[in-house]
C-alpha cells in the first residue's frame, strides 16, 4: 500500500493546450478526470482564443500565440516539471515551449497534433495546410480573411457550422456538433 507521500509524488501537473479555433473549454472532460485522479491541471486559452482579450488578427506570430503557454511553463516553481498535452495546432506551441524550457517539461503528448520537422520553421506547417486546402472545398462554409499590413498580412479563419459539424465533430455526440 502506498503512503500519502508516495501518492503525492506520483501526481503530475498537466498543462493542456487546445487546437486552432478552440479554447481551454474543449478540455473540460479531460481536465475533470485528471483532477479527480489527484493531478494538477492547467487548461490554457492561447492568445486570441477562448476568453483571452486579444483578437485573432492582433496575434502576429506563433510566439505571440503561444505566450500563455510559454509564460505558464516559465512560471513553474524550480524543480517542477509539467506534462504538456497539445491537440492539433497546439503541438506547435508545445514544441516551442519544449525548446525554450526543456528543464521544465517532464514529457509532451502530441494528441493528433502538428509536430514540426527538424530544421524547418514551425510556421511552415500551418502555411502548407492552409495553402493545400484553400484550393479545395475542404473548409466548406468557413470564412477566411486576410487583413493588416500588406507586407505582413494576417490570415484568420472563422469556421462555419457545416465545417464544424461534418469535419471536426462528426464523431461527437449530437449536442456537441449543434451550433
Amino acid at each position: 500500500m502506498e503512503s500519502g507521500e508516495e501518492q503525492r509524488q506520483r501526481r503530475h501537473h498537466f498543462v493542456l493546450v487546445h487546437g486552432l479555433c478552440h479554447g481551454a473549454w474543449c478540455w473540460y472532460k479531460v481536465a475533470t478526470l485528471l483532477s479527480s485522479a489527484g493531478h494538477r491541471v492547467t487548461a490554457l486559452d492561447m492568445a486570441g482564443c477562448g476568453a483571452r482579450p486579444e483578437r485573432a488578427e492582433e496575434v502576429a506570430s506563433l510566439e505571440e500565440y503561444s505566450r500563455p503557454l510559454l509564460d505558464a511553463v516559465a512560471a513553474l516553481p524550480p524543480g517542477e516539471k509539467a506534462v504538456l498535452v497539445g491537440h492539433s495546432f497546439g503541438g506547435l506551441s508545445l514544441a516551442l515551449a519544449m525548446e525554450r524550457h526543456p528543464d521544465k517539461v517532464a514529457v509532451a503528448v502530441f494528441a493528433s497534433a502538428a509536430m514540426p520537422a527538424a530544421g524547418k520553421p514551425m510556421t511552415l506547417i500551418s502555411q502548407q495546410a492552409l495553402q493545400e486546402k484553400r484550393s479545395t472545398d475542404f473548409y466548406m462554409d468557413s470564412k477566411m480573411e486576410t487583413s493588416g499590413d500588406p507586407q505582413h498580412p494576417v490570415e484568420t479563419i472563422q469556421l462555419g457550422p457545416r465545417f464544424l459539424e461534418q469535419r471536426l465533430y462528426q464523431l461527437s455526440p449530437p449536442e456537441v456538433g449543434r451550433i
